[in-house]
């Protein structure tokens, strides 16, 4: 068992909640496709391949417990779906998205790029800022080579 599943199952039952075979499956999936930015039917489609019997609401179910444990991030690329991502992907605050316009991809992006624009908005202002989420909004590379190609 990895370390990050063990990590996520420990504090499900630290916060006094089962460890159900399908909520075990959907955090091992979130962790297989932690790249991903799934939303909740991607994952459904996913986990029922491996059980059938695995419900949407048991997803959504689970993914909201998951939020509200604070162990994933719920985002939203401006098209009206919920995507989630394991908040130890979030550890460091610059994590941001390249969101592909043409086929929806959306990619992370880990360089942090605002840590000038931060100090400067802390000296001018005294406010302190904890985090900063930055979605680019764009073409990806593969869409440019087909429309190029």
């Amino acid at each position: 068992m990895g370390e990050g599943l063990q990590r996520i199952l420990d504090h499900l039952r630290d916060c006094q909640y089962r460890l159900t075979p399908q909520r075990r499956l959907i955090v091992e999936t979130l962790l297989d496709y932690s790249q991903d930015h799934l939303s909740a039917e991607d994952l459904y489609r996913i986990v029922k391949r491996r059980d059938p019997a695995i419900g949407l609401a048991t997803v959504y179910r689970t993914l909201d417990l998951l939020a509200s444990l604070a162990v994933l991030t719920k985002v939203n690329f401006g098209d009206g779906c919920s995507r989630f991502e394991l908040s130890a992907a979030k550890r460091y605050h610059h994590h941001h998205h390249l969101i592909c316009e043409a086929c929806g991809v959306v990619q992370g992006f880990d360089e942090d790029l605002l840590g000038g624009l931060e100090r400067t908005i802390e000296r001018r202002t005294g406010f302190r800022v904890h985090d900063h989420e930055v979605k680019f909004y764009g073409i990806c590379h593969q869409c440019r080579q087909a429309a190029e190609g």
